[in-house]
């Protein structure tokens, strides 16, 4: 009998959410998503170590920042030899306000990926999406570097990105799970906003019925779980990235069978559905709108704002280490 792992890979491309080299080839993703936390994670074992050491004695004389670039290409370059699809690598968090320096950070991590002849079709480039972060995707996407628009817990962000022609967003479900848990504090039931009727997860279906009822080309790669039941509400998503303990608690469970349809459709991940209930269109095509509406909705602007900060505070740590 498949396990539940194994019947996800038949509704959704499954994207291993690590820097764990060995959990990648034990599960057999197609894509993986690095972030600054998880390698910084990741170069603290005893198996990567070696890496990061390598790392500085190689570029000992670069910049800080250059030699960062290097750790994070280094890593990539290791996950491409394992996995057949692309993998994520993610712009210094600083830069989150910056359109132009994102733009110059990107452009050098695929300089330095196709020193190694890894081509832009194997590499997304992930940006925070802020206005700033947006139109720094619009213009790269223009060139042919390919982005991975993530910290996106908003229709707004997510019709911002489809609006700048971005290759694939990243909305983070477990997130908007966390705030409305602590907003909701005592009066939070589990089981009653759980599977399809999770905040996160209805976040993300309401921006794959936006998206499939206007025949939008961006890839939506659900992200941040912190439960299996949200994964499998989500199933049918056009791609799930998953850590590995989730990924091992799929792999376990062969007495379950995926709902499928049956969930899309409480979850609306169905694309007869988006045709029925197109709904109105977003106006997010000025940065007054953008920020206007992004402001509006509380748990975007706090988690949007937390999540940089977090990137930002591990970038750091990882500075040090490289230092």
């Amino acid at each position: 009998m498949a396990n539940l792992l194994e019947t996800l890979r038949q509704h959704t491309i499954v994207v291993a959410d690590t820097g764990d080299f060995e959990a990648m080839q034990r599960f057999r993703p197609t894509d993986a998503t690095t972030n600054p936390s998880l390698i910084l994670k990741a170069v603290q074992q005893p198996a990567y170590k070696p890496m990061l050491a390598q790392c500085v004695a190689q570029h000992a004389k670069a910049p800080l920042e250059l030699r960062t670039d290097h750790l994070l290409v280094a890593f990539g370059i290791q996950i491409l030899n394992i996995l057949p699809g692309r993998v994520s690598t993610e712009v210094d968090a600083r830069l989150s306000f910056d359109t132009q320096a994102t733009i110059e950070r990107a452009k050098r991590l695929i300089a330095l990926y196709e020193a190694q002849n890894i081509g832009r079709d194997r590499v997304l480039i992930k940006i925070a999406a802020t206005w700033e972060g947006i139109q720094a995707a619009q213009q790269l996407e223009a060139i042919g570097i390919h982005c991975n628009l993530t910290l996106l817990f908003s229709i707004e962000q997510a019709v911002a990105c489809a609006n700048a022609k971005v290759k694939l967003i990243s909305p983070f479900v477990g997130r908007i799970y966390d705030w409305y848990k602590k907003t909701a504090g005592a009066n939070w039931q589990e089981d009653a906003q759980s599977g399809a009727q999770d905040p996160g997860v209805m976040s993300v279906a309401h921006i794959y019925a936006y998206f499939k009822a206007r025949g939008i080309g961006t890839e939506i790669m659900g992200a941040s779980f912190r439960n299996i039941g949200q994964i499998v509400a989500l199933s049918g998503c056009d791609l799930l990235t998953i850590s590995p303990e989730l990924m091992a608690e799929l792999e376990s469970k062969t007495d379950l069978v995926l709902p499928g349809l049956e969930y899309n459709e409480k979850a609306r991940l169905d694309g007869n559905y988006a045709q029925q209930n197109v709904g109105a269109d977003i106006d997010v095509s000025s940065e007054a709108n953008f920020r206007f509406l992004l402001n509006q909705n509380a748990m975007a602007s706090e988690k949007l704002s937390e999540g940089i900060r977090a990137f930002v505070a591990d970038s750091i740590k990882l500075d040090r280490l490289l230092a």
